[in-house]
């Protein structure tokens, strides 16, 4: 089950081989060729005359920084290597490892015929850093950043039908003040989106922004162009969608730009569940020429509201609160960095959001690609947009470049309705100013706070229309923000505290959260990171993220003064382990549906919530009268029916791996929108025998359609169970995983939590020896059977000898990439087996050998996270194993009454030394420990 890199690159890398034919270097591709991310790269602003310039190109790395000195731009120059364009060099896809922090590419290009007459401009989507370009020797111009386009004119240089020869320059070095965003967990080194050449007339559009204006039925249009019109012309707008008439806007000679209103009849909504989309085709007709630009736009206002019945402030999406359930979005490809293989990818990076239940994506201080937005927009699914963060000074440089990237960002991404906020700064990265004297001080000076509150108010002077949060913060140090954010990353059981402290300290005037003697106004009060991976002692590494998950939801949905939550995170990274999905974007398995037949992550992000109050698991005695508190938070004004029903479903499991149902019961509940408040509890009798009792939860509509699932479990007990015991006409023997009284592995044993579960990786055994009863008669004996849970066991990097402590800086992807060397570490249940098999033996006699497909560590492991210490360290969460019955063979039971001792092995072959974990009656998935049934005649 543990992942990592070497096990997945091979089928990550045939993957990305399979999705495109790198076409050879030097000409252009042929109409025929297949080339990586052939798509059109801004459907958001795009003309027909274009070529794609993505596929192979001649490359040459610069260590030295001669190639300017040495003219490596002039004709006859040889590039010797190959790169695959967009990748960025240094990723597999790109085809070439990095060796150098500067690099040239060179290829040729050819103008068809059709563009004679035309302005031809090369268009890069995003290259880092410094970009200078050349065309056939002649110099194009110069670029600086890393996330947003530039273009160059090639028309006083280039001759329609003849092959001309391009050549790049990228800077990539070092630079205190440059954005990099989290780019240790890959370089974005030099292009990282699509190249092309792109032809237009000599006076064109360079932006046209569609506002929507939803209260006057109207969009409001903005195009600039590249010139003053030197004669009279006019701005046409067709509508490919939506019924909109035909608009026409006369431009007078010397319009540089053109702003009016189009209205938009019986106006359709952009929502979540009906993300609908108005095409445009613009013609900007001028001087006997016509310039074509296709966009979209959806109208939708993005604002704050109450949430109805109260006074707490939400962000609302065309005037209704939304309930923001979100995901921190690193954005990042194993095989292409920053650089995704195909547009099928990036419209599944949407929907994996949604199919879990999600509707919104913070992409992380990276300036995304526009289809991964095309297909936000297309699918409907909110998203709030980071500048990427440089890790050096507030000093002049980056300033700079902090300007121009929102600048940017904001002029390239306008018209992409899923966009609702924007995120200069994230945990005051690169705002610090180190002491002169003493430079491991740092201080957040209030001079850069002030230019922070500049750089909020320039991103609301360039789009007034959706909400800015000025620093998404960790420090509890906003400035001036539309959003009242914070992070926090915490166990499960601390969320409760900690959410009742956040919402106790969340008034107009209050000054938690903000720095420099700044108060709250009345900002929604939004979570925008959080989860369980830094509130363990050093992190979490890889282990089950699902279960203290479960426990922050239930409190979050009991806590509506909080208009949403962000979890980090949507994927894994190099070093974080901690996604819905595994980097490669493979499953992660929860388990819950094993708990409470049905039940998803959704569940958990579903509008319709019940909540049961405190900790997952709780212990209890055989027979209590118990009463679970419930919370009911309805986040919706869509009534399903007008009344719902609760029902209430307890099960357990024995000593002796039995399961039955104990009790059902049901309550009305009647449907109120926005609906959050707590409910008539749960009446429950406990079983009166020891067990793990499971209630269900289940929400109904009235035609019994299950709206959500959730539940809540208790371990039933007076403490251990009798080692030898007689239940109707068996004898159980027992025995606790730790009293072995013989072991031998050859890679390591050890056990856990003093024993309540114990641990052999490799091949060997465990031995016990249990007494044979005085009292039990051989000759009554029928027959017996041996039950016990075990798992595989893997030899994970922290138990290595030599382990040592994971270090390094984790926001740049640096240290460990060992997802299991983490003490806290125990990786997740996924695709990936790790499998092993147990031969059981009975008094020396083979009893069978069970497969054991997996070393599993997810929801079902719940005695495992019960039994764990409120410490802030994890000592195997969320660890279980398979339920086994082995039949004993009768020559081993009259072998055993003969020596009056049983001796049971279990042992692990060398042929499949995947490793042996046996659980106790307190760990793992099932309250038993190993336990002998002896059936004897009545």
């Amino acid at each position: 089950m543990m992942q990592l890199h070497s096990r997945w690159a091979l089928a990550v890398r045939a993957l990305g081989a399979a999705l495109f034919v790198v076409p050879a270097a030097g000409p252009a591709a042929s109409a025929g060729s297949a080339i990586p991310l052939p798509e059109h790269p801004r459907p958001d602003f795009e003309r027909a005359a274009w070529q794609n310039l993505n596929g192979s190109w001649q490359f040459r790395f610069d260590a030295a920084n001669a190639g300017l000195a040495e003219q490596w731009f002039a004709a006859g120059v040889v590039f010797p290597e190959t790169i695959v364009v967009p990748f960025p060099w240094g990723s597999a896809l790109s085809t070439l490892p990095d060796k150098a922090a500067i690099g040239w590419y060179a290829r040729t290009i050819q103008a068809p015929e059709a563009w004679r007459g035309q302005r031809v401009f090369l268009v890069v989507g995003a290259c880092d850093w410094e970009t200078q370009a050349w065309l056939d020797g002649q110099p194009l111009g110069r670029h600086c950043g890393g996330y947003t386009p530039f273009e160059f004119d090639l028309t006083p240089h280039l001759q329609v039908g003849r092959e001309h020869r391009l050549v790049l320059r990228v800077d990539d070095s070092p630079r205190p003040f440059k954005l990099e965003g989290k780019q240790g967990y890959g370089n974005a080194r030099g292009i990282w989106q699509t190249v092309y050449l792109e032809a237009r007339p000599a006076v064109h559009v360079n932006t046209l922004h569609i506002l929507p204006d939803v209260a006057r039925a109207a969009a409001r249009v903005h195009a600039t162009f590249n010139a003053p019109l030197p004669k009279p012309g006019e701005l046409r707008l067709r509508f490919a969608t939506g019924d909109v008439p035909e608009a026409t806007h006369p431009l007078s000679q010397g319009a540089s730009e053109a702003q009016f209103e189009v209205p938009i009849p019986r106006v359709r909504l952009w929502t979540l569940d009906d993300p609908f989309l108005y095409e445009v085709d613009a013609r900007l007709r001028a001087v006997g020429a016509e310039d074509g630009v296709r966009t979209y736009f959806g109208m939708r206002t993005v604002g704050v509201t109450r949430l109805p019945g109260t006074d707490h402030p939400y962000i609302a999406l065309n005037g209704r609160p939304v309930y923001l359930q979100m995901t921190l979005d690193q954005s990042y490809h194993p095989e292409g960095f920053y650089t995704f293989p195909s547009d099928a990818f990036m419209r599944d990076e949407i929907l994996r959001s949604r199919r879990i239940g999600l509707n919104a994506n913070r992409l992380h201080v990276k300036v995304d690609v526009p289809r991964k937005l095309y297909w936000a927009d297309r699918l409907g699914l909110l998203i709030m947009a980071d500048v990427p963060n440089s890790w050096g000074e507030p000093d002049a440089g980056m300033r700079e470049d902090i300007e121009r990237a929102l600048r940017g960002m904001i002029g390239r991404d306008f018209n992409h309705p899923s966009i609702f906020a924007w995120v200069p700064f994230n945990e005051t990265w690169g705002l610090f100013t180190r002491d002169a004297k003493d430079k491991k001080k740092r201080a957040y000076l209030p001079e850069t706070q002030q230019w922070v509150a500049s750089i909020y108010r320039l991103a609301r002077q360039l789009d007034p229309s959706r909400l800015v949060e000025d620093n998404s913060p960790c420090n509890h140090d906003h400035v001036e923000t539309d959003i009242n954010s914070w992070h926090a990353y915490l166990p499960g059981y601390a969320w409760r505290e900690h959410l009742d402290q956040v919402t106790r300290d969340t008034f107009p005037g209050s000054t938690w959260n903000f720095i420099g003697g700044r108060a709250q106004n009345n900002q929604p009060l939004l979570n925008s990171e959080c989860g369980n991976v830094w509130g363990y002692e050093g992190s979490t590494g890889d282990c089950d993220w699902s279960w203290d998950y479960h426990v922050m939801m239930n409190e979050f949905r009991r806590h509506p003064e909080v208009c949403g939550w962000l979890y980090t995170e949507h994927h894994d990274v190099v070093n974080e382990w901690n996604g819905y999905y595994r980097y490669d974007r493979s499953d992660k398995f929860t388990g819950l549906e094993e708990i409470v037949d049905g039940m998803s992550l959704r569940d958990l992000h579903a509008p319709f919530y019940i909540a049961p109050e405190g900790p997952l698991c709780r212990d209890v005695k055989p027979g209590a009268k118990v009463a679970v508190p419930l919370w009911a938070s309805f986040l919706t004004d869509r009534a399903p029916s007008p009344q719902l029903r609760l029902r209430a479903v307890l099960t357990g499991v024995n000593r002796f791996g039995q399961t039955a149902v104990l009790s059902e019961s049901s309550q009305a509940i009647t449907f109120r929108p926005w609906l959050s408040r707590a409910i008539e509890p749960v009446e429950l009798t406990m079983p009166p025998h020891a067990a793990l009792a499971t209630l269900a939860l289940l929400l109904e509509d009235d035609l019994g359609t299950v709206l959500q699932r959730n539940f809540t479990t208790f371990l039933v007990g007076n403490g251990p169970a009798a080692r030898s015991e007689t239940v109707g006409n068996a004898r159980l023997l027992r025995v606790a995983p730790h009293a072995f009284t013989a072991a031998r592995w050859s890679l390591k044993q050890w056990n856990v939590l003093d024993g309540l579960k114990v641990n052999g990786a490799g091949h060997g055994f465990f031995e016990y020896r249990v007494p044979w009863p005085g009292d039990l008669d051989a000759q009554a004996v029928e027959g017996a059977s041996l039950r016990f849970e075990a798992s595989a066991k893997q030899l994970f990097g922290k138990d290595r000898a030599g382990a040592t402590k994971q270090e390094g800086d984790f926001m740049r992807g640096k240290g460990t990439h060992d997802p299991s060397l983490n003490a806290n570490a125990y990786p997740m249940t996924d695709t990936l087996l790790h499998p092993s098999a147990v031969r059981v033996r009975v008094a020396g006699h083979v009893a069978g050998t069970f497969e054991l497909p997996d070393d599993p560590a997810d929801h079902r492991g719940i005695l495992s996270w019960h039994a764990q210490r409120r410490d802030r360290k994890l000592r195997e969460a969320g660890s279980y194993g398979y339920l086994i019955t082995a039949t004993v063979p009768p020559a081993a039971l009259r072998a055993a009454a003969a020596a009056r001792e049983v001796v049971i092995r279990f042992e692990v072959d060398p042929a499949l030394p995947g490793g042996l974990a046996i659980y106790g009656e307190r760990f793992g998935r099932y309250p038993l420990d190993p336990t002998l049934a002896i059936t004897t005649r009545r």
